[in-house]
């Protein structure tokens, strides 16, 4: 076992942070109290039931406010309700989350007390930050390509980035004898790893050996975070999500932005052990998801949601085999350079003489967005994704629109 202790791991101003607290902490809102505790305005919001149920909204049954509410159609948004604060703990949002991550991979069992809810997982990757690294002295290690919100939260804590790159592509691994080595080095001041499995843009997974080294590492002490955005595009049963029961220092980071189709309501997790998850509940706002947000990710996470997002993640790996199929065949296409386990592929584009090329691929970006209406995103000066253009996968309609207009471009752009 790796030699973690939280005590010195956390900053020790955050390990003596009183959260704060409010009357409902004490007394439960049940629908019956009359609640005089918290300077809502009493009268409510400036929208009328008529307002409420006119089809773009609709008003639920519950009586506090939580948000919580649904009906047989579909999630019920209090909208008359949210003139009261929503509920600061979401035990049962959160008891949604460990029910969906559950596969029996540990005797131990994932509760809500594992976990943290927040404003995307972006929240998360920042108060992580806030918790463990002491701004100007202690470090993070990320491992490029990936995801760039990691620096950049890095950078407004003015906490400092240690890179090391994953191995080459396609199989962007993880350089598990260099990350251990730069760990083992204590001058590094490296609190937390942040990895994004599956990666992004590379769309690989991180085999679970690779994470399992770097939990046991027999010197640091500190805390491997798992990005798992994009987790339900990947083989059934792939998430560590379970693991946070067997590692105290593992930190597994999920949304419901993606696979879920829920961008817009900014809604992430992490799993954590009870103990870290205690300080991000801690050090976070005291209302940070909104009663709307509750409600939306409650029905999403129901029987009913998890089929919905199931059989639309059918139809979106569905085209994802498609343009993998496709894409090979249309002349200025190079090698798929990542994995096939998100919602997005990362391919070559080719110059005149068949290489990989970054001017290539700008000018396809640009022509496709300003010329055919398709927005892709260039990936091109990340490590090891040179010329490489990153694609969602998109409905069946746009895939077809996709196509056509990238086999028009590249011949545009090649003029071959």
């Amino acid at each position: 076992m790796a030699p973690f202790n939280l005590d010195t791991c956390a900053r020790p101003n955050i390990l003596a942070l009183e959260p704060y607290r409010c009357a409902r902490d004490d007394y439960k809102d049940d629908g019956l109290n009359i609640l005089l505790d918290a300077n809502e305005n009493a009268y409510g919001p400036p929208i009328t039931a008529a307002d409420a149920s006119n089809g773009l909204f609709r008003a639920s049954s519950s009586g506090s406010g939580s948000g919580s509410g649904t009906d047989a159609d579909g999630p019920g948004v209090d909208l008359l309700g949210l003139h009261r604060y929503p509920d600061p703990h979401q035990h049962g949002l959160k008891q949604l989350l460990c029910n969906l991550r559950t596969y029996a991979h540990t005797p131990k069992t994932l509760t809500p007390e594992n976990l943290f809810v927040g404003v995307g997982s972006d929240e998360a990757i920042d108060l992580l930050l806030r918790c463990f690294c002491v701004p100007g002295h202690d470090r993070i290690l990320v491992c490029p390509p990936t995801y760039g919100m990691y620096s950049v939260s890095a950078q407004s804590n003015d906490v400092a980035l240690v890179k090391v790159p994953l191995l080459e592509a396609p199989t962007f691994a993880v350089d598990t004898d260099a990350v251990c080595n730069t760990l083992a080095n204590s001058s590094q001041h490296i609190k937390l790893v942040y990895l994004c499995s599956p990666g992004n843009p590379t769309g690989a997974l991180i085999a679970k050996e690779d994470v399992r080294r770097l939990l046991e590492h027999p010197t640091w002490n500190g805390i491997v975070v798992v990005d798992e955005a994009y987790i339900d595009f990947a083989p059934d049963e792939a998430s560590l999500a379970e693991w946070v029961t067997e590692w105290p220092n593992l930190v597994v980071m999920q949304t419901l932005s993606k696979a879920f189709g829920l961008a817009g309501i900014r809604l992430g997790a992490a799993f954590t052990s009870p103990p870290i998850a205690r300080l991000l509940n801690n050090l976070k706002a005291p209302y940070n998801v909104s009663s709307p947000t509750s409600a939306l990710a409650t029905y999403g996470l129901s029987p009913r949601g998890v089929a919905a997002m199931r059989a639309n993640k059918a139809r979106l790996l569905a085209q994802r085999d498609r343009l993998l199929a496709a894409l090979p065949l249309i002349p200025g296409v190079g090698r798929l350079r990542g994995g096939t386990s998100s919602n997005f592929l990362l391919y070559e584009m080719l110059d005149a003489a068949g290489r990989p090329d970054n001017a290539t691929a700008l000018a396809v970006y640009e022509r496709l967005a300003e010329t055919k209406g398709v927005v892709v995103r260039f990936r091109g000066k990340e490590h090891g994704c040179l010329g490489c253009l990153r694609i969602t996968v998109g409905t069946k309609d746009e895939v077809t629109r996709f196509l056509a207009a990238l086999e028009q471009t590249l011949a545009e752009v090649r003029g071959v």
